[in-house]
């Protein structure tokens, strides 16, 4: 058996093994069960290191969030494969090999699963190197196209609420890592928030969720929505680069040069749009407060986080981020 087809095969049963649910249905071949909301606010301190190396970057900010509790545990982790494209348009594969490196330093059990909404993602994967950078750490990979569990959430702005993936339900810790891009498709910007919606169901009962979420005037807060189904241990949004202009696959190249690290969203949010903005950025992006921006206004609403720019706190991870943490704090309370 090729390398990439047992991966696969155990990732699938990864994710049916830490499952410990009930009430499952059987539809279209597929196993569905209702969820409820996992909704944890976090911490409102978003951490910035200013580097240009990935590992010694990721290991230094991984240290304020006390990873050493993973040992033994499960552990999702969803980084940014959308296309077949490189950073910043995907995650790096330094980012990944760095974020891997330390979760079997503390001997956890981690599976990443994927849906990329850009191209075929057993594709995508493959060619990016994650089979072959997970394979170092004897993790395994879920390609979610295909998948047969899902768990179903109501949500105010999908006309059936979404179906995300079972394994960011059950496993006992999650861990994202998203690029500094903003998205020319309905979604204005794609950090922690938008990560999120390659956890969900394409197609399922005859219904093509993606369709509906990118043709609905309520796109942005249905991105918001998908948030309420997990809660992420912590989200590291490389911003080394990004995309100011463009996006999600290509567009106008900056580098900020640093990677921040947080576990509320919103916070982890606003701060990559207050750095877009020092960047220059797109109309959309650019207008008025940033807590008025979609997604983040209606992350607010959900309870997911932060409630007002104020209650973020930008700490320098080092001396080198004091500059651009300062600019951040500054850029977050405009009100225009």
């Amino acid at each position: 058996m090729e390398r990439r087809e047992f991966l696969l095969k155990a990732g699938i049963l990864a994710s049916s093994i830490i499952l410990g649910c009930s009430d499952v249905k059987e539809v279209d071949n597929m196993e569905i069960y209702e969820g409820e909301p996992k909704i944890n606010r976090g911490e409102p301190k978003v951490y910035v290191i200013k580097t240009d190396n990935r590992k010694e970057g990721i290991e230094e900010l991984l240290k304020y969030f006390r990873i050493e509790k993973f040992e033994g545990k499960t552990v999702a982790i969803k980084a940014n494969y959308n296309s077949d494209d490189p950073f910043p348009a995907s995650t790096h594969p330094d980012a990944l090999d760095a974020i891997s490196r330390e979760l079997e330093r503390v001997n956890a059990k981690a599976v990443l699963a994927e849906r990329s909404g850009m191209g075929n993602t057993a594709a995508v994967l493959k060619n990016r190197g994650v089979f072959d950078i997970l394979s170092r750490y004897g993790f395994s990979v879920i390609d979610l196209e295909g998948h047969k569990r899902w768990v179903r959430f109501e949500a105010n702005h999908w006309k059936r609420g979404f179906l995300l993936a079972d394994v960011f339900y059950e496993s006992d810790y999650v861990i994202q890592t998203c690029c500094l891009k903003t998205h020319r498709f309905g979604g204005h910007f794609t950090l922690s928030l938008k990560n999120s919606v390659g956890m969900v169901a394409r197609h399922a009962e005859g219904h093509d969720y993606m369709k509906e979420l990118h043709t609905s005037e309520y796109q942005r807060y249905m991105i918001a929505e998908i948030n309420i189904a997990y809660s992420p241990h912590v989200v590291i949004l490389d911003a080394i680069q990004g995309f100011s202009k463009g996006g999600p696959e290509s567009g106008e190249t900056i580098s900020p040069g640093v990677i921040l690290a947080g576990n509320d969203r919103i916070a982890v949010d606003a701060v990559g749009v207050a750095i877009l903005r020092l960047f220059g950025t797109t109309p959309e992006v650019s207008k008025g407060p940033i807590f008025s921006q979609d997604q983040i206004k209606r992350a607010v609403q959900l309870g997911l986080g932060v409630s007002e720019p104020e209650e973020i706190e930008v700490i320098p991870a080092n001396d080198d981020a004091t500059e651009i943490c300062a600019e951040i704090s500054s850029e977050l309370v405009k009100r225009s």
